[in-house]
């Protein structure tokens, strides 16, 4: 019985190290970007922020949610920061269902800085069901949700491109070097000149993607500002506190050192 224990873990082992050489031989490395969040005291580009999500408002709203932002999250101290009253123009050109009213109706308005942003699709099955049965997922935590983060979606964006000659494609699916089996449903969502920047900032492709995955990065943590500040402040005080404790302690035995 111990014996078989220990033949059926080696092959375990032998098969879990030829899948990992697979996926390293298979596996594309990942665009790199210089992202202005990334290091330890990182800071998110304002301007990047705010044409990020006209980005993701004009290109992927349309079947994409961030079901955890409000739109009052526009205007917040380390966001986009729009204005507020930016924030709630952009907020009253979207309409959710209110109520009920007086008579027991619901009824339809434009949306407030307190509303979440509206949703594309009343449900999951009405969004499969536009979608050919692929569910679009719901883009608030996306970036921290996949491995790569923010240099796999950039690189996701970017890696569109004609299939292998071996590589057969079903109908409505697209072949991007970065996707996990290469074989994705969505279609390359950006193009050079796709939108027109209102800050007058030349809409490339590359650009497009890298304002969109800085929206997406803040959308998914939006207090990283906070907390890298927090963090160094609290290693500034381990420093002291370090420093303090070393020269406290040396005095304490050089005391203990001239007695003996």
């Amino acid at each position: 019985m111990k014996k078989n224990i220990k033949l059926l873990f080696l092959l375990t082992f032998l098969i879990s190290i030829n899948n990992a050489k697979a996926i390293a031989e298979t596996s594309q490395e990942l665009l790199k970007v210089d992202w202005s969040f990334k290091s330890f005291i990182g800071k998110f580009d304002r301007a990047s922020l705010q044409r990020g999500y006209q980005v993701y408002n004009e290109v992927c709203a349309s079947c994409h949610s961030i079901k955890y932002l409000s739109y009052r999250n526009l205007a917040e101290k380390g966001g986009p920061e729009f204005s507020e009253e930016e924030a709630k123009a952009i907020a009253s050109n979207f309409e959710v269902v209110d109520g009920p009213d007086s008579t027991g109706e619901m009824f339809t308005r434009s949306a407030r800085l307190s509303d979440k942003f509206v949703m594309p699709y009343a449900n999951e099955e009405e969004a499969k069901s536009t979608n050919g049965g692929a569910y679009p997922p719901d883009m608030s935590v996306l970036v921290k949700a996949r491995a790569g983060g923010a240099d796999y979606i950039y690189s996701l964006l970017l890696g569109y491109e004609d299939p292998p000659a071996d590589v057969k494609l079903d109908e409505g699916v697209y072949y991007n070097k970065y996707m996990y089996g290469n074989k994705i449903k969505m279609s390359a969502p950006l193009s050079d000149g796709l939108i027109e920047y209102s800050d007058g900032t030349k809409a490339t492709t590359e650009q497009m993607a890298k304002d969109v995955v800085s929206f997406l990065m803040w959308a998914a943590e939006p207090h990283l500002e906070q907390r890298h500040k927090f963090g160094f402040r609290v290693l500034i005080y381990l420093i002291i506190i370090s420093v303090l404790v070393y020269f406290s302690m040396k005095k304490i035995w050089s005391r203990i050192e001239s007695k003996v």
